[in-house]
């Protein structure tokens, strides 16, 4: 693993931005790519589904859509007040201006 990649990396972002590359810095970049493909092969094949604790993964699971839930309750219930805040002010404004047609000038 090549510790610092900054020539692969701007190699990399000049061909995805069309940029034609030398030979020479074709060559560089492929090997870059198969050690970056290689690399990641290697952190994948680490893990497997059986090193998944999947009741502990499920238990987690519903725990967020209990979060999730509740906030979505939350929220329903922000939404009817607002809509109840809302009806208010229309009426107070409604008020006013009842109030300012019928004072004389």
């Amino acid at each position: 693993m090549k510790v610092n990649d900054d020539v692969e990396k701007k190699l990399h972002d000049r061909l995805t931005r069309g940029k034609k590359l030398s030979r020479e810095e074709q060559a560089l970049l492929n090997d870059w790519y198969k050690d970056q493909d290689r690399e990641e092969m290697e952190t994948l094949n680490r893990f497997t589904i059986r090193d998944l604790d999947i009741e502990a993964v499920q238990k987690e699971i519903n725990t967020v859509l209990t979060q999730i839930r509740t906030t979505i309750e939350h929220i329903q219930e922000i939404t009817k007040e607002n809509s109840v805040l809302r009806q208010e002010i229309a009426a107070i404004q409604h008020q006013l201006i009842q109030k300012t047609i019928a004072q004389p000038a």
